[in-house]
């Protein structure tokens, strides 16, 4: 039978190799999202564009998606015609779970834990989804989802989205 030799690693070691593994990660989460200048944000791992602000008032399900279709694309570039409410799976993807990042102060007075690279006025974002006839909406203050009365539009905004292929 072989003894095993275990040698001890100094701290400081860990902590070095610990630092450089989040310096990593960080600079991948950097390069996931590109700003295309164009009021527009691509997220190079989901194949997806994102508009880089939510529609900056307080809106309802229905309406969300009436201005998706028409007023949105007079507001950014017209060579994309293709713009949708996202699924509760794509807003996820924007959400930071870390408890490292602290994310930051919307125009309404909340803190967002979004993906620094699209601003929101607010902290709900409509999805495309319902439940039992209600519209679910993401809480990027607290990061879950929830349904919303039709009626309902204190918070809510629209945050557009597009498959890029």
């Amino acid at each position: 039978m072989k003894k095993r030799i275990y040698k001890r690693i100094p701290y400081s070691a860990l902590f070095i190799a610990l630092y450089l593994g989040l310096s990593f990660v960080l600079v991948l989460a950097d390069d996931r999202f590109i700003d295309n200048g164009d009021g527009t944000v691509t997220d190079r791992e989901f194949g997806l564009m994102w508009a880089k602000s939510d529609n900056q008032f307080d809106i309802l399900w229905k309406q969300a998606q009436i201005w998706s279709k028409s007023e949105f694309s007079n507001t950014i570039s017209r060579k994309y015609d293709n713009w949708r409410l996202p699924t509760l799976n794509e807003l996820q993807t924007l959400y930071v779970q870390g408890i490292d990042y602290d994310g930051y102060q919307t125009d309404c007075g909340h803190r967002v834990k979004m993906v620094p690279q699209i601003r929101l006025s607010c902290i709900v974002i409509w999805s495309s989804e319902t439940a039992l006839g209600s519209p679910l909406a993401f809480n990027f203050n607290v990061g879950n989802a929830f349904a919303i009365d039709l009626h309902e539009n204190k918070g809510c905004r629209a945050l557009l989205v597009r498959n890029l292929k």
